[in-house]
């Protein structure tokens, strides 16, 4: 039996890379605009543009803001309502990006990357949104710096170690997911009580 382990690191840094957009949308968006600007990792044709100096300084601006932003109060709160789909959004271009179907059929490809970016991404920022508005709840907003900088370590640690330890922080992400979707799960059920 062949394992192509280049195939299995590449899937696994598409979807670790793309499971951190859950935690900032735009750190990760950067980490891969990053490597594909220094060679790191191979972008396909269609997303070549993604290594280009613009995109690289519109996603460093973007993160930036975004990272900063959080310590707002309220603008944090505001933030997370928008940033579920776009977590969702930049995990599907990372995982797109990454992910080793570049010469699939587009409507595979995208669909794939949609499943397992998208999905891993939006799973994570719906938990991330859940424990800020528990925090906001329970400390009146005063928590809420301190679960910022907790997903700001997250997403600066995830998207650096996805590169040097793509497996593990995929399979990190995926279980991590999982127990989101699971609490969740639970919750809802509760409710339906």
């Amino acid at each position: 039996m062949n394992i192509n382990y280049e195939i299995i690191s590449a899937t696994a840094l598409g979807i670790a890379l793309s499971a951190c957009c859950g935690f900032r949308v735009f750190v990760p968006v950067l980490a891969a605009s990053l490597a594909g600007r220094m060679g790191w990792v191979g972008l396909p044709q269609d997303m070549a543009w993604m290594a280009t100096v613009p995109a690289l300084i519109c996603f460093g601006v973007a993160a930036v803001l975004e990272v900063l932003a959080y310590y707002i109060p309220v603008v944090d709160n505001l933030l997370d309502a928008i940033a579920t789909p776009l977590s969702v959004g930049a995990g599907t271009l990372l995982a797109s990006s990454l992910l080793p179907t570049a010469d699939a059929e587009p409507l595979l490809r995208w669909t794939a990357a949609l499943l397992a970016g998208g999905g891993a991404a939006g799973t994570i920022q719906m938990g991330t949104g859940l424990l800020r508005l528990l925090s906001t709840k329970t400390t009146v907003g005063t928590g809420n710096a301190v679960v910022a900088t907790g997903e700001n370590a997250a997403a600066i640690t995830g998207s650096v170690a996805s590169f040097f330890f793509p497996v593990l922080l995929a399979v990190l992400m995926l279980v991590l997911a999982v127990w989101i979707l699971s609490g969740l799960k639970r919750q809802w059920a509760k409710m339906r009580r």
